[in-house]
C-alpha cells in the first residue's frame, strides 16, 4: 500500500508540474508569438534618391563617376534604357515627384506661368507627391538641394512653404547655384556666401544628410532625397577639382556639328559649321561639368560608407539618376537640353539594394515617372491606392521580390518657352525665342512644343514626334539603323506605320493612370 501511495503521489506531482508548465506556457505564449512576429517582420527598407541636375549619359556624363559606378552600378543594376518623359528641369522633377506625365501634373516648363512650383501645383499634384505617402508609411523623410526652379519665390509661397511629407527640409531657393544662394531650412531663410568649407552646396547637402542619419530614430525606416546642383551651370567645381580634365573636349562623333536640315525649324537655324567661339564655349562647359561631378561622386562614397558604419547599407535602396540629359554641339546646338533627341531624353539610372543582384545591365525601358511607384512599392504601399502614370520596376531589378512587365510604348512631351519681346542681345531674331547663347543660337521657342511616342522592344526602336506649330512638323527616326537620328524618315515610312504611331500618340497624350500603362 505504501508503494501504491508513493506512486500516486509521484503521479500527482507530475500532474501538478504539467499543469504549472501549461499555465506558464499560456502566460508566455503571447510574448513568444510576439518575438516570432518581431523576428519575422523586419522594418521596411530605407531608400535614398540622388538626383543630379542636367547629367547626360549619351555623351560621357557618367565618365567622371568612378566611385558611383562601382558602389551603385556594380553593386546593383544599371538601366541602359532610362528616359525622362520631358527634357527640362522643373517639369521632369515634377514627374519624378508625382509619377505622372506632364499633361497630368500640368507643369509645362521652368516658369511660374508654366506652373513650376506655382500655387496651382502646390494645391494639386504636390499634395500627392511620393513624400506624402512615404511619410504615411512611417518613413523619416529628408530633402536637401534643388527642388523646383521657382521654389521659394515670393509668388510661389516664399521660403516658408514646406511641401507636405518632409520631416527635414533644406531646399535651394530658385535654380542651381554652388555659392551665394539661399536655402529654406524647415521654412526659415538661410543665406550662404562663397566660403568653400561652409557654403559649397554639394558638400553641404551630404554633410546635412549625415547629421540626419545620426539623429534619426532607428525604429523607423528613412528616406533621403539629395539633389545637388551638379553638373548644371554655372559649373563651379570644388577648389580641389578645378584643374581636372584640362585636356578633355566634348565628343566630336555622332551628330556633333551636323546640320539639322530635315528637322524642326529650331534645329535648322544654328550656324553650321559652328564658329570657333561656340566650340570654345561648349568645350569649356563640358570640362567644367565633369569637374563639378567629382564632388557628387564623393557624395556617393561618403553616404555608402556612412550607411555601412550604421549597419544600414544592406537594408537600403540607393537610386542614382538625373532629371534630364544634355547636349554640347549636337546638330550645331552649343549647350542645353529641351530637345526630343537621345542626348536630351536619356538619363543615367543605377540602383542597389536588397534583392538586387550585382553587376546587372537591364535593357527594358524605364521612365522617370516610374521612380515614385518603385519607391512606394519598396515601402510596402499598395500601388492601386495612388494616382500614378508610371509603374514599379522593382520586379525588373529584383525578380525574386516582384513580377514585372516591360512597356511597349511611352510618351515624351515638352512645351516650349519663349520671350514675348526680342532679345536685345540678338535683335535680328525677333520675339518668341529663348536661350539664345552663345552666338545668338536659340535653344528654345514657344513653338518648340512637341509630343513623341517611342517604341523600344526587341524588334523595333522607333521614335515618332509631332510639333504643335504652323507646319504641323513631324519627325520620325529608326534608331536601330540610325542611332544618332541623322535622318528624318517621315517621307520614307509606310503610311500605315505612321498612322499607327499617330494613334498611339493620341492615346498617350490623353492617358491617365492605368490607361498610360495599358496602351497596345
Amino acid at each position: 500500500m505504501a508503494g501504491l501511495r508513493s506512486g500516486a503521489g509521484a503521479t500527482t506531482r507530475r500532474q501538478r508540474g504539467q499543469h504549472a508548465a501549461l499555465t506558464l506556457l499560456t502566460l508566455l505564449w503571447p510574448l513568444l508569438t510576439c518575438c516570432v512576429r518581431c523576428a519575422d517582420s523586419v522594418k521596411p527598407s530605407n531608400i535614398i534618391l540622388i538626383l543630379a541636375d542636367d547629367q547626360d549619359v549619351q555623351l560621357g556624363g557618367m565618365t567622371p563617376m568612378k566611385k558611383t559606378k562601382a558602389l551603385i552600378g556594380e553593386a546593383g543594376a544599371t538601366f541602359v534604357n532610362a528616359f525622362t518623359v520631358t527634357p527640362l528641369c522643373c517639369p521632369s522633377r515634377s514627374s519624378i515627384l508625382t509619377g505622372r506625365y506632364p499633361h497630368n501634373h500640368e507643369v509645362r516648363n521652368n516658369s511660374l506661368s508654366g506652373n513650376c512650383s506655382s500655387p496651382l501645383w502646390q494645391k494639386g499634384p504636390e499634395s500627392e507627391a511620393f513624400s506624402v505617402y512615404l511619410n504615411k508609411q512611417k518613413y523619416q523623410t529628408f530633402f536637401a538641394g534643388k527642388y523646383l526652379n521657382q521654389y521659394g519665390r515670393k509668388e510661389a509661397g516664399d521660403v516658408s512653404h514646406i511641401p507636405p511629407g518632409w520631416d527635414q527640409w533644406h531646399a535651394l531657393v530658385g535654380n542651381s547655384q554652388y555659392y551665394n544662394y539661399t536655402l529654406s531650412v524647415n521654412g526659415k531663410e538661410e543665406k550662404h556666401g562663397d566660403s568653400y568649407e561652409k557654403d559649397y552646396l554639394t558638400d553641404l547637402i551630404v554633410n546635412r544628410s549625415l547629421h540626419f542619419l545620426d539623429d534619426r530614430s532607428p525604429q523607423h525606416p528613412f528616406f533621403l532625397m539629395l539633389s545637388p546642383p551638379a553638373p548644371h551651370s554655372p559649373w563651379t567645381a570644388a577648389p580641389r577639382y578645378q584643374k581636372e580634365f584640362n585636356n578633355v573636349k566634348a565628343p566630336r562623333g555622332g551628330s556633333f556639328d551636323k546640320p539639322g536640315k530635315d528637322k524642326h525649324w529650331l534645329l535648322r537655324q544654328p550656324i553650321n559649321p559652328m564658329p570657333n567661339s561656340s566650340l570654345t564655349f561648349l568645350d569649356n562647359a563640358y570640362r567644367k561639368r565633369w569637374q563639378t561631378l567629382l564632388s557628387v561622386d564623393d557624395m556617393v562614397e561618403t553616404l555608402v560608407k556612412k550607411l555601412d558604419s550604421l549597419k544600414e547599407l544592406n537594408n537600403t535602396y540607393i537610386f542614382y539618376t538625373s532629371d534630364n540629359g544634355y547636349h554640347t554641339g549636337q546638330f550645331s546646338l552649343p549647350i542645353d537640353k529641351r530637345q526630343l533627341y537621345e542626348f536630351d531624353i536619356r538619363i543615367p539610372l543605377m540602383v542597389r539594394g536588397p534583392g538586387i543582384k550585382p553587376n546587372q545591365t537591364l535593357k527594358a525601358p524605364v521612365l522617370n515617372i516610374d521612380l515614385a511607384p518603385t519607391m512606394l512599392d519598396i515601402s510596402g504601399l499598395n500601388l492601386s491606392s495612388v494616382n500614378v502614370d508610371g509603374q514599379s520596376f522593382l520586379g525588373q531589378m529584383a525578380p525574386s521580390l516582384r513580377n514585372s512587365s516591360a512597356r511597349p510604348f511611352f510618351l515624351v512631351e515638352y512645351t516650349g518657352e519663349g520671350h514675348p519681346t526680342t532679345d536685345p542681345a540678338c535683335p535680328k531674331l525677333g520675339p518668341g525665342l529663348s536661350q539664345c547663347f552663345p552666338d545668338c543660337v536659340c535653344e528654345d521657342a514657344y513653338n518648340n512644343t512637341y509630343a513623341c511616342v517611342r517604341t523600344l522592344d526587341g524588334e523595333h526602336d522607333l521614335q515618332y514626334c509631332e510639333f504643335a506649330d504652323s507646319e504641323s512638323f513631324v519627325e520620325v527616326y529608326n534608331l536601330t539603323s540610325d542611332p544618332h537620328q541623322l535622318e528624318n524618315i517621315v517621307k520614307k515610312v509606310d503610311p500605315t506605320v505612321l498612322q499607327a504611331m499617330n494613334q498611339r500618340l493620341i492615346k498617350l497624350q490623353s492617358c491617365v493612370g492605368d490607361s498610360c500603362r495599358d496602351i497596345k
